[in-house]
Formats: structure tokens, C-alpha cells, sequence
């Protein structure tokens, strides 16, 4: 029996609140106070009312990712930041050198 599945791209989604905080299963209060801290969006938005944020994919893979190393480290939000941004920092090197390689051949 076939499955049907949908799927949304997710380089073109933004998120409200709400959508972010179900997709990546965490709280409101969660999302907040880490945007609060500068982990998320724009620190100048972070100031305006939660209801009217957007996230895009960038932050919902931010979300994932600082999850993850807050629960595998049991560390605290500034930390599990600090990773995530060396990660995203190696993704884009990574991702510099592979097209300087393509170039080059």
C-alpha cells in the first residue's frame, strides 16, 4: 500500500512562533529566552513581540542543532550557541573549499 508524504522545501518557509516551537518540539518559553540571549534572529527584533517573530530554515536547523548539543552535552544555552555557530562556521568553510576545488579542476 503506497505512503503519500508532504514535504515542504524548506529553504523557501518561514515559521511563526508557534511553527517553530511544534516543529522542533521545544516550549515558547524555550525559543524566548534563547532569542532573548542572542542565539536566535536578530537581536534587534528581539525586543518586538514574540507573536509577530519569523524564523527562517537557518533558524529552524539552529533550533535542531542547539537541542541536540544541550541534550547530548547537558550544557547550557550559551554554550550549545557557541557550538552551534562553530558548526555552521565549519559548514561554510567547508562548503568555501569544495568550490574553490571545483574551480581549480
Amino acid at each position: 500500500m503506497p505512503h503519500e508524504i508532504d514535504a515542504v522545501l524548506l529553504e523557501d518557509t518561514t515559521f511563526s512562533l508557534d511553527e517553530l516551537t511544534r516543529s522542533c518540539q521545544v516550549t515558547r518559553e524555550w525559543v524566548i529566552e534563547r532569542v532573548q540571549w542572542g542565539l536566535l534572529l536578530n537581536e534587534d527584533l528581539a525586543h518586538a513581540d514574540p507573536d509577530s517573530w519569523l524564523f527562517n530554515s537557518r533558524s529552524f536547523m539552529r533550533v535542531k542543532r542547539i537541542v541536540a548539543v544541550e541534550r547530548d552535552f547537558e550544557c547550557n544555552a550559551e554554550l550549545a550557541g557557541l557550538v552551534a555557530d562553530m558548526i555552521e562556521e565549519i559548514e561554510h568553510l567547508r562548503a568555501h573549499l569544495k568550490t574553490a576545488r571545483l574551480q581549480q579542476d
